[in-house]
């Protein structure tokens, strides 16, 4: 992970940018964005909010409706990062748009509110390592995979990802509370990371953390990407599950990059503000739709419109034929053979 600039990472800085700045000294300085130019980006982000909640509403809904998916791992892990990123989505836009209403809350709201924003991004490169296997699995040990891969084990792992992901904030709040008065958490404050963790041990906790993490979905990405490559030669034939296993490993790994934009941006947001002080409100608004709108469309992209069989349940819903149609059959299950 990148290092940053002078504090820890996190979500809400994008978002809280629209309408502050911090100063080295603390103090937070408030730039004023036109009552039209505000307007606009504010209908323009509740429009996307309100969108993608309708295709993630959808999705959910399919997937609840017909027992072929939720008794298969692939699409539990599927509906959890849709789940996942709808609440991410959620929180950032409201607080986007309260942004531009309200300069300080109280700050154990503001607690909340930064833990919950941290936890859901952290989720999404976790999520995107266990969707990945789990294609490596179903394509290299075909025999095995009914076996390996069950629902009671891919809920531990949605457990494990939860407890992993939830523990860099708590371990900042725990620190805060050791360090910071009581008084701290009654006060009303700009709702922002460093100002709310702003122990530096929490800004270096995090780095290791990061850095340690995100290595290691880098690295699963890849290593699924090039067993299923060898998979698909040792085959000696195009098969169509191999290429659309590799391919959808490819968009995870375009996802994880555009995860690790959440984690650069901040100091290249910093930079050129410093250049072009006068589009400052203007570059903050373009990386938050880069980091937290653009990625949030490619879950859909990747399973509602690529997968087959989930399609063709989703379609179905869209169209209101639920009666008449008879029973969408699944895809019958290819065995590829195994890599040696």
């Amino acid at each position: 992970m990148m290092m940053m600039s002078n504090s820890s990472f996190s979500p809400l800085e994008l978002l809280t940018g629209n309408s502050s700045s911090l100063q080295p000294e603390g103090t937070v300085v408030f730039p004023k964005d036109s009552f039209t130019n505000a307007m606009t980006k504010n209908i323009v982000a509740m429009l996307v909010w309100l969108a993608l909640n309708v295709i993630n509403g959808s999705m959910v809904y399919t997937f609840m409706k017909h027992r072929v998916f939720y008794e298969d791992p692939r699409y539990i892990m599927f509906i959890y990062m849709v789940v996942n990123d709808a609440m991410q989505l959620s929180l950032v836009t409201t607080l986007y748009v309260v942004s531009y209403i309200f300069r300080q809350i109280h700050a154990t709201v503001c607690c909340i509110l930064v833990m919950t924003a941290v936890l859901t991004t952290r989720s999404t490169p976790l999520i995107l390592a266990g969707m990945a296997v789990e294609r490596y699995l179903s394509i290299c040990y075909p025999l095995h995979y009914g076996y390996i891969c069950t629902v009671q084990r891919t809920f531990v792992l949605i457990w494990v990802i939860l407890l992993l992901t939830a523990a860099p904030p708590l371990t900042d709040l725990f620190i805060t509370l050791a360090k910071e008065p009581p008084k701290f958490f009654h006060s009303s404050m700009f709702c922002d990371h460093s100002l709310l963790f702003r122990d530096r041990s929490i800004y270096y906790k995090n780095c290791v953390f990061d850095s340690s993490y995100l290595s290691f979905v880098a690295l699963t990405l890849l290593y699924t990407y090039c067993k299923i490559i060898m998979a698909a030669e040792a085959a000696s034939t195009t098969l169509a599950s191999v290429k659309r296993a590799r391919n959808t490993v490819l968009l995870h790994g375009m996802q994880l990059m555009l995860c690790l934009l959440a984690f650069v941006v901040p100091s290249l947001q910093a930079a050129l503000i410093s250049l072009f002080p006068q589009l400052s409100l203007e570059i903050r608004y373009v990386f938050f739709l880069l980091v937290y709108i653009i990625p949030r469309f490619l879950s859909p992209i990747i399973y509602g419109f690529r997968d087959e069989n989930f399609r063709r349940y989703w379609i179905r819903y869209l169209t209101c034929q639920t009666r008449g149609t008879g029973r969408v059959r699944p895809l019958p299950f290819k065995v590829i053979p195994m890599v040696k």
